[in-house]
């Protein structure tokens, strides 16, 4: 199991980890930011932090 953090400061809702994740675990949320709907689908595969332009992804395995 994987803990998601979104620094929502720093999220600009470029919506890039909702079209690279395999696992569909995010959705752009009602303030336009990224939302980890689907946390408990995450594999770790680390896909959204690498392709987030403003590094506001952070995954920690529990």
């Amino acid at each position: 199991m994987y803990l998601i953090n979104i620094d929502r400061e720093k999220c600009t809702g470029c919506g890039q980890c909702v079209d690279i994740c395999p696992s569909g675990v995010f959705q752009m949320g009602d303030d336009d930011k990224t939302d980890p709907f689907n946390a408990s689908e995450c594999v770790g595969c680390m896909s959204c932090v690498e392709s987030c332009p403003e590094q506001a992804i952070a995954i920690t395995e529990m």
